[in-house]
């Protein structure tokens, strides 16, 4: 990808550090490319759960920027990534969605792959086509605890700290024995990095989220700890005699700790009682709080007693982003019966709604000439901050090495 790497590494030196960036990088179209290419292709990114790839030949695809990105289940068990291009023509192979596939199948003139993503029949192909040279070209998957991450490229940091790290945390959730219950899928007019920014902190939740403060505690201090110290220090004491870590546990580019929720919560839901008859959780304690895990530069994950929940932002233009959310429970919880889909996806569909109209009201004003760069509030903007210094650490790094 073609870019003007001084004027990024010129623009990334006039940014100040606790503040916005400067005006290009939530509007210009170059770095919009900039970003999809070397932000994106340097990352790991959240693509969903082992739970939606249960059978051999399960799959789904995705885009991210322009990249079509396709995952699925192999005869093996094993799961793969590949870039969702056909080697003949380079069209896209499968729709975005989900699915089951005995092969893999481009569309334009039925090349076929194995699942494996090996070439194994492509008719009236050139005298000589050597098919083992033509297989899919496959992207880097790392799985963690029932999390399927991607990435697009060789460029993206190891993983097995942020697997270490996190572990510990997850493993107490089914999350690889769960099922997806939902998925939404959300256009947003405006820059993935406005959408993230207002994705990274709480400091609006009070005046913007009436659904979700009745159960999530909406005021943190630094590493996601609630203001109430007592109260933290008791939740505290009470995770360590059921042996779950509470952390924070943090990376440049990930983070993932344990947080109480609203005194007498036992979830996020409408009125804080559960929302599905099963627990998620390996343990019959209540009011056991949250977990959250977040990657740069797009997603966050929840997890609570009864469900599990998960937040992309996937870039779909200089100021357009898809935000794709999914809500995962117990394998054996019935629909209909153990839990209801309007109520599972109440207070974070609504919270949904109510920060698209944030980020977009955000791009409308970053849009004007009127526009400076601000600094962000100390303590209620702290996940802001390490956003921000990772995506100016990584684009300079990315910029410097011309990728």
């Amino acid at each position: 990808m073609m870019y003007d790497k001084k004027r990024i590494l010129d623009l990334l030196a006039q940014a100040q550090p606790g503040h916005t960036l400067p005006q290009p990088f939530y509007r210009d179209p170059d770095i919009y490319e900039f970003d999809v290419s070397a932000v994106f292709g340097r990352s790991w990114l959240m693509l969903g759960f082992e739970a939606e790839l249960a059978e051999p030949g399960s799959y789904f695809s995705l885009t991210i920027g322009g990249n079509p990105i396709l995952v699925v289940r192999g005869r093996d068990g094993a799961i793969r990534g590949f870039h969702n291009i056909c080697r003949h023509r380079g069209a896209q192979i499968c729709a975005e969605g989900s699915g089951k596939l005995s092969r893999i199948v481009c569309p334009y003139h039925k090349w076929t792959y194995e699942l494996d993503g090996q070439l194994v029949g492509a008719a009236r192909a050139p005298e000589g086509l050597h098919f083992e040279e033509h297989s899919l070209v496959p992207i880097r998957i790392e799985r963690l605890e029932g999390c399927i991450y991607g990435a697009l490229t060789d460029g993206a940091p190891e993983f097995s700290p942020f697997r270490d790290a996190a572990a510990p945390f997850l493993n107490p959730y089914r999350l690889g024995s769960a099922k997806l219950a939902y998925q939404s899928v959300l256009l947003e007019k405006a820059n993935w990095k406005l959408v993230m920014e207002n994705a990274r902190e709480c400091y609006h939740c009070a005046a913007w989220h009436p659904e979700l403060k009745v159960s999530f505690p909406i005021a943190f201090n630094a590493g996601f700890r609630v203001t109430d110290g007592s109260r933290n220090a008791a939740y505290v004491a009470k995770m360590q005699e059921l042996g779950f870590p509470v952390g924070p546990a943090t990376g440049l580019w990930w983070h993932v700790g344990r947080y109480p929720l609203n005194p007498g919560v036992e979830t996020v839901s409408a009125d804080g009682r559960p929302l599905v008859a099963q627990r998620l959780l390996r343990t019959n304690s209540s009011e056991i709080g949250g977990l959250r895990w977040a990657t740069e530069p797009n997603s966050f994950c929840h997890a609570f007693a009864d469900y599990a929940f998960m937040f992309t932002a996937l870039p779909a233009g200089p100021g357009e982003t898809r935000v794709v959310c999914k809500w995962l429970v117990p394998k054996e919880a019935r629909e209909g019966v153990d839990f209801r889909i309007p109520e599972l996806t109440e207070v974070w569909a609504a919270t949904n709604l109510q920060d698209r109209e944030l980020a977009e009201n955000n791009q409308r004003g970053i849009g004007g000439i009127g526009y400076r760069p601000g600094p962000y509030a100390e303590g209620a903007e702290e996940l802001v901050v390490r956003f921000n210094h990772w995506y100016r650490e990584t684009a300079a790094s990315a910029a410097a090495a011309g990728e």
